[in-house]
């Protein structure tokens, strides 16, 4: 193999190794539930869901996930709670 793609190789093991380098700024994907396929998005509004919960609560399972599975990788504004959604929604 060419050493040039070795080199290429071995910076992106890197790189996946150090997640904080990864910031998500636009995101959409299907989430396939266990009653339902929803679409997820995250944009510079916030994140959005299609299922019937997130209607209500600005907050869903399907973000908590992605927010578990993303990490660090989300800006600080897309780390939210869903007890911040609680919140909102009983003011």
């Amino acid at each position: 193999m060419h050493s040039t793609l070795i080199g290429k190789i071995e910076k992106a093991n890197r790189y996946a190794r150090e997640t904080d380098r990864i910031t998500f700024r636009t995101l959409s994907l299907q989430f396939r539930g266990d009653n339902d396929t929803h679409v997820v998005s995250l944009d510079p509004d916030g994140w959005h869901c299609t299922c019937h919960f997130f209607e209500n609560w600005k907050s869903c399972v399907h973000v908590l996930t992605l927010q578990k599975v993303l990490g660090n990788m989300l800006p600080e504004e897309a780390q939210t709670s869903i007890f911040a959604a609680v919140e909102a929604a009983a003011v």
